[in-house]
């Protein structure tokens, strides 16, 4: 199906029912497809910019810290962009050819921390699981329901809290995951070598890729331009994957009444940021699509928007409102939407 004729679709369904999740996944196939040269242009505008900052940043540091760390948080942005097209690459997205997929996303891995083959199983896993209560855990944001929480011992409380406060969550995390976690397989994995392969392949050329920063630029430069940056991308990644999923009124079902294609398109947000950061986040706040059919490279996100006007305010979400979601931790399964812990024990 066209785009055209999936639009034509769309606008003759103005006047009658509105679609099931499962008419809006097929509508989204004709997207599916990636386009060589608008790939190749994207790793390009993204890349050689990431770069360039870097290099600013480091003449920088001769006029001013605060200059050259400020050119760092740019590049931070340009870091992320990258990593969403290491994450297209995962889901075959980004290119026709599954081989130039994963060697694409084997070398944006390096840059990003990130063991490749790794990341693509949990992340896979994610989006065959997203939305169901049992099956959380690999790939997702820890979460409780009301009820299992309030099962729990207070010092098992305790540590939830502080799993889920913003400190935690927003920069002991992505400091942890990808500094320290993504060092080795997850536990799930580590029975399989090639995943071993994975982590230890990436280690040794950011073993290369740290030793190059350090000997040619000096500890310094490395202390103050790559792990702040590093991290800040950490940061924005693993927020802008918080509020796709963990925002008042996603879906979650257990095993018998969760439909993968009602979680997909109602348990996902549209992420609705202002245009430059919906350009540097590569779309992906448009996630509600995204997980409707994860074959749509994410330069094409905004293409299925625009021709489905509809999709537009279906689960979505403003700055504003995203900063709310930081103070929802838990499921309530009577409401069916995420509540704060005062509100749940209060109940």
């Amino acid at each position: 199906m066209s785009p055209t004729n999936a639009t034509e679709n769309s606008q003759k369904s103005n006047n009658d029912a509105p679609l099931t999740a499962k008419e809006w996944m097929r509508l989204m196939m004709a997207y599916r497809q990636p386009k060589l040269l608008r790939s190749l242009f994207e790793i390009g505008v993204t890349f050689l910019p990431f770069i360039a900052l870097c290099v600013l940043s480091y003449f920088a540091l001769n006029i001013s810290v605060f200059l050259s760390f400020g050119l760092s948080l740019l590049a931070a942005g340009f870091l992320v962009r990258l990593f969403i097209i290491q994450h297209d690459c995962s889901h075959g997205a980004f290119f026709k050819q599954k081989k130039l997929n994963e060697w694409v996303g084997r070398i944006i891995g390096v840059v990003t921390m990130t063991p490749f083959s790794i990341w693509k199983r949990a992340h896979l896993t994610h989006h065959a699981s997203s939305g169901n209560l049992e099956k959380r855990g690999i790939g997702d944001i820890h979460m409780l329901t009301v009820e299992e929480y309030k099962s729990r011992s207070p010092k098992q409380r305790f540590f939830y809290r502080l799993y889920r406060h913003p400190i935690v969550m927003f920069l002991i995390g992505p400091i942890y995951i990808f500094l320290l976690s993504q060092r080795l397989p997850d536990k799930f994995l580590r029975k399989e070598p090639r995943y071993w392969f994975s982590a230890m392949g990436t280690n040794l050329f950011i073993v290369a890729l740290v030793g190059t920063i350090i000997y040619f630029f000096g500890l310094k430069t490395f202390l103050l331009i790559y792990v702040p940056m590093v991290v800040a991308a950490g940061a924005m990644g693993v927020w802008m994957f918080f509020v796709q999923h963990q925002f008042e009124d996603t879906v979650w079902d257990d095993g018998e009444k969760w439909n993968r294609n009602e979680a997909a398109i109602f348990g996902s947000s549209h992420y609705d940021l202002p245009a430059p950061l919906r350009w540097i986040t590569g779309n992906i706040g448009i996630h509600h699509v995204h997980h409707l059919n994860s074959r749509i490279p994410f330069y094409r996100l905004t293409e299925a928007l625009r021709d489905h006007p509809k999709l537009v305010n279906v689960k979505r979400l403003t700055m504003a409102q995203s900063l709310r979601c930081v103070k929802l931790k838990l499921w309530c399964e009577e409401k069916r939407k995420l509540v704060t812990i005062k509100a749940a024990m209060a109940g």
